[in-house]
């Protein structure tokens, strides 16, 4: 197609008044007047003509410059492809309207090769909100929390940029000002909450102070709301929605540069599960602040909340027994349904849970695919479900018409099914009756997977129980030892270096002097003791936890009392030899 560069001058004459033109004297000087381009175009959807026009360039050279680039733009398109060449029509006829830079080639060329829009640009909002449209596989919580983080953070900070322009600097500006928000958060609530503290403070008696409580109310009122700051591990959710919405944009072409994927920020430490130990205790029954958000009861204290259960013959003790010894996650439990047991086989099926988006509950498949699992039961667990469904029966009996059937395995006094977030209300009134230290629902999985650990369970084991994707998630959260194991453990490594005499462990008398053969003969002793006490407790219809006791007193008669150390209920070992002192709550009553 036909296209040229042209010099202008724009003198005039003294005398008419018109261009001199090329009757310029000074025309044929390198540095007057100014360069045009001119460029046929190809015709437009209607076949009318249209030509590319722009001037003010300096040289010619320049000029040469613009008209090459246009050209080859051009010729992106083949000669036959008149759609194609129509396109590209398009957009330099839209460049040259508004004046906008030539557009990159390779861009130009990727852009058409993918079939996108030569003369729209997408914005950063847009392409967010068209990526979140497509993602159809996206259970409804992960969509919820995608949609937080694009209309809460990156739209208003982010969105209006051009999404091909989008770079690392404009990433590193948005987390600067995320930042900022969260320090005058801090502040604002801060205010808030010591002028909440100072009108406690006044007295509502006499008109002074009513006055007083009066102006404190309206500063109150004028005051924003308590707020949440965007903590660190939420920015680095919104970094990787970003990141993964820009990977999808480089899969269809239109843009080649992820800028998420090249910031960074300080690192998110999730926190570290500590067990409930005596000191732990005390500190906090002093000032009232946990350690750390993740707490684990010990064994001990697990069985005394189970038994404390048992003995105010709460209904629902199956749902919490099953989460303390299986690790359900609590929507898991709720959605728990009667079909999911297989009583024959000793299992439970996990398909399918309840989810809270906002206040509504939502029947969902597991978190993950791996959540989606069997677990094995052993016969304790056999039998708090018995009476778990025993229980169930009989309050449909009482409901008659009123009960809702939901087919859930553990529901409301009523039959229908147990909301989650009353679930967690719930549990947190029973740890505080209880007397226990304080621990979340979802701590009461830690518990489960830390005296899995601790008793020596495989690693895969735990993970596959849990539901977890790999067992490396489960080595991150949950290596929470009982202080016992981790006492053990240092004891057992301190041994295995060889030191000199003044270095050695001081041994008591007992042991340096004892035979080996004699505690052999004392071990076949004891557990011969022990036979003869579980064959009396089947014969006598009596506990085996009875007679042992029966058998200490007659024992303490017949020699002096010697001290028993009582056991803590703590992990001892290793994990390929560990053992756990076991416990068995006590059954609820029918």
């Amino acid at each position: 197609m036909n296209g040229s560069t042209t010099k202008r001058c724009y003198c005039r004459s003294k005398e008419t008044g018109k261009p001199l033109g090329t009757a310029c004297p000074k025309f044929n000087q390198r540095a007057h007047g100014v360069w045009s381009v001119r460029q046929e175009l190809p015709p437009n959807k209607d076949g009318e003509r249209r030509l590319f026009r722009r001037t003010g360039y300096d040289t010619k050279t320049d000029a040469q410059a613009d008209l090459d680039a246009v050209r080859a733009l051009l010729n992106i398109a083949d000669k036959n492809d008149r759609e194609g060449r129509r396109r590209i029509g398009d957009l330099l006829e839209t460049v040259s309207a508004s004046k906008d830079p030539i557009p990159n080639y390779d861009e130009t060329k990727r852009k058409f090769a993918t079939g996108q829009s030569l003369t729209q640009h997408l914005t950063v909002g847009e392409w967010l909100e068209q990526w979140l449209a497509g993602k159809k596989r996206l259970r409804t919580s992960g969509k919820n929390r995608y949609d937080t983080d694009i209309r809460v953070h990156l739209i208003p900070r982010i969105g209006h940029i051009r999404l091909d322009r989008l770079t690392v600097a404009h990433l590193d500006e948005m987390f600067a000002a995320i930042a900022e928000a969260n320090i005058e958060i801090n502040d604002t609530n801060m205010l808030r909450r010591t002028a909440l503290d100072e009108l406690k403070l006044i007295p509502w008696k006499g008109p002074e102070n009513r006055r007083h409580r009066k102006a404190i109310k309206e500063t109150i009122d004028a005051m924003p709301p308590f707020r949440r700051i965007t903590g660190v591990a939420t920015q680095h959710h919104i970094k990787a929605t970003l990141r993964a919405a820009l990977n999808v944009a480089i899969a269809r072409g239109l843009i080649i540069f992820n800028a998420a994927a090249h910031v960074e920020l300080e690192a998110a430490r999730r926190p570290k599960a500590l067990v409930w130990t005596d000191e732990r205790i005390a500190e906090w029954l002093r000032t009232g602040t946990k350690p750390s958000p993740v707490m684990v009861w010990t064994p001990e204290q697990a069985g005394e909340f189970l038994d404390f259960l048992t003995d105010r013959r709460e209904r629902l003790y199956g749902l919490f027994h099953l989460i303390t010894f299986r690790g359900l996650r609590r929507g898991e439990a709720c959605g728990l349904r009667r079909t999911d047991r297989n009583r024959a086989a000793g299992t439970l099926t996990i398909a399918t849970q309840l989810v809270q988006d906002g206040w509504e509950v939502i029947e969902n498949a597991p978190k993950t695919d791996s959540g989606e699992r069997v677990i094995d039961l052993d016969d304790y667990t056999d039998e708090v479900l018995d009476e778990q469904e025993a229980r169930q029966a009989e309050e449909r009996l009482a409901c008659g018409e009123a009960w809702v059937d939901s087919g859930r395995f553990f529901t409301m006094d009523s039959g229908a099914p147990i909301h989650p977030g009353w679930l967690t209300d719930y549990f947190e009134r029973l740890v505080e009756l209880s007397g226990l230290p304080p621990i979340r629902l979802h701590d009461l999985r830690h518990v489960a997977a830390s005296l899995m650990l601790a008793a020596g369970v495989d690693i895969k084991i735990v993970s596959e129980t849990l539901g977890h994707s790999e067992s490396r998630i489960t080595r991150d959260i949950y290596q929470s030892v009982m202080p016992k194991a981790a006492r053990e453990a240092a004891e057992a490594t301190a041994a295995v270096v060889p030191r000199g005499a003044a270095r050695s462990p001081k041994q008591t008398p007992t042991e340096a002097t004892t035979d080996p053969r004699i505690e052999q003969g004392a071990q076949v002793t004891l557990d011969h003791l022990v036979a003869q006490i579980v064959e009396a407790a089947a014969l006598d219809g009596r506990t085996v936890e009875d007679i042992a006791q029966q058998a200490l007193a007659h024992l303490a008669q017949q020699q002096p009392a010697a001290a028993i150390p009582e056991p803590d209920g703590h992990a001892a070992g290793t994990q390929d030899g560990a053992k756990i002192i076991a416990f068995r709550p006590r059954k609820i009553s029918a």
